[in-house]
């Protein structure tokens, strides 16, 4: 015997084998100890009647879900490759399985004690908020402002009954019609509003009500069975959306207009007379709704036409998705916000399809910010890029564009493009710039002579 082993000081293999069995076993006797703790709970849970019992609940499935965290399952010990995968499971994963049913016992007794716990009269607020959001934040016909008001008038009856409350909406609430909708957001005739005000009330009610979850189990159930009568209404009333898009634009009074059709679509000749009216504000509508190319493609023609401020907005979402019909509408309305200005910017280095219409429209804006970034493009090797780019910056008219068209105008290959040039500094109109296009009188070019021929020298009388 060495004289390690002499002194005690390393337990030979039967020890240790007996240490792990006795640490294994210790582990068997906590899980099981445990078991019995869970299932006292799952009885405690089925005897509570209170809220008060179910913290005292709460709080004892805290100790045990401790307790059982506490445990720590070893790893089973590393087997040969070889050894046959259909062997007994070791010591350590039968504990490892004790283990994690438990924790599951544990889950479902937590989720058990919450579905146990209420209902509270904050849930009834919360179901209330809801319904009120989807109020608001739809847009109704005159049969869905019908639909809500007899849903909420109905509703506030019941929670008059339960909480003795006198709750009611306005006696003079009527439904907007479709056109009136728009001029009445902003005012007391507007149906969702007025009701959402009722159902904020209400809410107020059933705070100040001060409802008990014991006490009141019964009232707060029933509130919440009436809240989903309420939610049920509402959904089944019916939405501007629920219409067909034709439905929706003879509501809106769009084809109000037509005396007979003279044209087919009618949208086509409703458009017409929209638009030799003023009526900006249709032509948008009829944008915004139909989806059709060929309707598309007129109101858009005529947004071109008519130029107006109130088109910014929706011509900014579609230039912002590479549509160059918007911008075109963009520089006819002719001004230069920031915003308009910026999106146009972000196509002057892009591809040729899209280049055109923003230097036109940064042209007719007269975006003095777009100078210095067009008269980079008028290095292009596409000469259709240089004409566009110069005939922006003539558009533009700002002089620090002088001195490279006058460079264009004296280099460039492409007749058409210098041409392009000397129509640009004719526009600037400085003496300057109109001397330059004068020299070149004699041009090989006829379209350049003819620009030097317009170049008028003499001062105005």
């Amino acid at each position: 015997m060495s004289e390690d082993g002499a002194n005690g000081d390393e337990p030979d293999g039967d020890d240790a084998e007996g240490s792990a069995s006795v640490d294994l076993e210790s582990i068997r006797d906590r899980l099981e100890s445990v078991r019995g703790d869970v299932e006292s709970r799952s009885d405690d849970l089925e005897a509570a009647e209170t809220e008060d019992d179910l913290d005292v609940v709460e709080a004892d499935l805290e100790d045990v879900r401790a307790d059982l965290e506490d445990i720590e399952i070893p790893d089973p010990p590393e087997t040969d490759d070889d050894e046959d995968e259909d062997d007994e499971p070791t010591p350590e994963e039968q504990l490892q399985e004790t283990y994690d049913e438990l924790e599951d016992d544990l889950s479902d007794l937590e989720s058990d004690l919450e579905d146990q716990r209420g209902p509270y009269a904050e849930d009834v607020v919360g179901e209330i908020d809801g319904v009120e959001g989807t109020i608001t934040g739809t847009r109704w016909t005159v049969e869905g402002d019908e639909e809500l008001i007899d849903a909420v008038d109905s509703f506030l009856a019941d929670v008059n009954d339960l909480l003795g409350s006198d709750v009611s909406t306005a006696d003079d609430l009527e439904p907007a019609s479709g056109a009136e909708l728009g001029e009445k957001a902003d005012e007391e005739g507007n149906v969702p509003e007025r009701l959402s005000e009722a159902l904020e009330a209400v809410t107020a009610t059933v705070e100040d009500a001060a409802l008990d979850p014991d006490d009141d189990a019964e009232t707060i159930a029933a509130l919440l069975e009436r809240c989903d009568d309420l939610e049920g209404d509402v959904d089944d009333a019916t939405a501007w959306t629920d219409l067909e898009v034709r439905e929706q634009l003879r509501r809106e009074g769009f084809y109000d207009v037509l005396d007979h059709v003279k044209d087919f679509p009618p949208e086509w000749h409703a458009l017409k007379v929209h638009e030799k009216r003023g009526n900006v504000e249709m032509i948008l509508l009829a944008y915004e709704s139909l989806d059709s190319d060929f309707m598309e493609e007129h109101c858009l023609e005529a947004l071109t036409r008519m130029g107006p401020e109130e088109a910014i907005d929706p011509m900014l979402q579609q230039a912002g998705r590479r549509d160059t019909d918007a911008m075109a509408v963009l520089g006819k309305i002719g001004i230069a916000d920031e915003e308009v200005v910026d999106t146009l910017l972000d196509y002057v280095d892009s591809n040729p399809d899209l280049q055109k219409p923003a230097f036109r429209a940064l042209g007719e804006l007269g975006a003095e910010e777009a100078v210095q970034p067009i008269a980079n493009q008028l290095a292009e090797n596409n000469p259709d890029v240089r004409s566009w780019a110069a005939r922006a910056l003539g558009l533009i008219g700002d002089t620090r564009a002088i001195d490279p068209l006058a460079d264009l105008l004296e280099t460039d290959d492409e007749d058409r493009v210098r041409a392009s040039a000397a129509w640009a500094l004719n526009q600037i109109g400085t003496r300057d710039a109109l001397e330059i296009v004068a020299d070149y009188a004699d041009d090989r070019a006829y379209l350049v002579q003819a620009e030097a021929e317009r170049a008028d020298l003499e001062p105005a009388a």
